[in-house]
């Protein structure tokens, strides 16, 4: 059992930043893959960002590479996104979730079925 939560989000500015973190607890937690996804009102849940427990590389939507970036923090056993350059389009509910790394391939970690465990969310709102 893997359990999340999340915290974090709020009201933003367009152009501000914000920081996600989504605390992990239970066991073997090295044998996952954690992500962020995000759901905006109408549309269905989209892949945000994941990496491994380990930490050892990530991999980014293109809607939010070079924006966004995703990191491991050991001491607090947390997996953080820092979210920069923020527009309207980012305005959604943000949640994390584990997958059992069964691949080593990016491609394994982007869709919602592929991951066991989901937090709650967090709402993410920008604007002016």
């Amino acid at each position: 059992q893997v359990q999340l939560v999340e915290s974090g989000g709020g009201l933003v500015q367009p152009g501000g930043s914000l920081r996600l973190s989504c605390a992990a607890s239970g066991q073997t937690l090295s044998s996952y893959f954690i992500a962020w996804f995000r759901q905006a009102p109408g549309k269905e849940r989209e892949f945000v960002a994941v990496i491994p427990w380990s930490g050892s590389g990530s991999y980014y939507a293109d809607s939010v590479k070079d924006r966004f970036t995703i990191s491991k923090n050991n001491a607090k056993s947390t997996v953080d996104l820092h979210m920069s350059t923020l527009t309207f389009e980012d305005t959604a509910v943000y949640y994390c979730a584990a997958a059992a790394a069964d691949s080593s391939r990016w491609s394994s970690y982007l869709q919602p079925r592929q991951y066991n465990y989901w937090g709650h969310g967090t709402q993410v709102t920008v604007s002016s």
